[in-house]
């Protein structure tokens, strides 16, 4: 049976070309590995313009929802897995697998007024900033700020470095560990040229935001994190 597009009223042509194969990924009609239709088949299938297509195959790329190889075609590689939320978006991205690479941008000690603000008080903390980002370098799909509250043995973090890259096997190392916390989402209505800058992301684009708190089974707080997520990739899913 032939696929017909759905219609978006209002919508340019390459976004709605994105969109409806969006949908089309997502709900498993075209599945992890397969090759989209060809750009002549996608021309003829939507009645636009290559340069349209290629618009509309450029933002799913940017999604992480395909990869286009030049002079074959294009593949889907969103493999339908979700993110278990249960301990945190930002949790489940640095312990997920599939093609999320992180870059570490900077470790150091420093104030953080935003933690101040959030924790209620003023205190030097361990800032970690990382950027995560899909396959090679390019746009980042998570930017991420964590601030942990000052500790004895965090200059050793600071001389060698995080554990194999991961904070928690870091924090395992010197007997931390989560036991509970609570996790807020928000929205980033215009995204600042800084951190545009970052993500390599147009300044004002509109982002998500988390805030997380975790807590030590005795109830201090073991780290203050503040995400910027792409919502193209990262939404709110709620079963009733």
């Amino acid at each position: 049976m032939t696929r017909k597009p759905v219609k978006h009223v209002g919508l340019p042509k390459s976004e709605q070309v994105a969109q409806t194969i969006e949908r089309e990924i997502r709900e498993g009609r075209v599945g992890h590995g397969d090759q989209l239709e060809s750009e002549g088949a996608l021309m003829r299938r939507f009645s636009v313009s290559r340069n349209t297509v290629r618009r509309g195959l450029e933002k799913l790329s940017r999604q992480g929802l395909i990869t286009t190889r030049t002079g074959i075609g294009s593949f889907v590689t969103y493999d339908g897995a979700t993110i278990d939320s249960n301990q945190g978006w930002t949790v489940a991205l640095s312990e997920g697998g599939g093609d999320v690479s992180t870059r570490l941008l900077s470790l150091r000690k420093d104030g953080c007024a935003r933690a101040d603000t959030a924790l209620g008080g003023q205190q030097d903390y361990l800032c970690l900033d990382r950027l995560r980002y899909c396959g090679t370098a390019g746009q980042g799909i998570s930017l991420e700020r964590s601030r942990l509250p000052w500790r004895d043995g965090f200059e050793a973090v600071l001389e060698q470095g995080l554990q194999d890259g991961s904070l928690n096997e870091t924090l395992a190392g010197q007997g931390l560990a989560a036991a509970s916390g609570e996790e807020t989402a928000g929205v980033i209505p215009a995204l600042e040229a800084v951190d545009a800058a970052i993500m390599e992301r147009p300044a004002g684009a509109p982002m998500l935001r988390l805030q997380r708190v975790t807590r030590c089974e005795d109830g201090s707080v073991l780290e203050f994190v503040e995400s910027i997520l792409d919502p193209d990739r990262f939404g709110l899913r709620i079963s009733f």
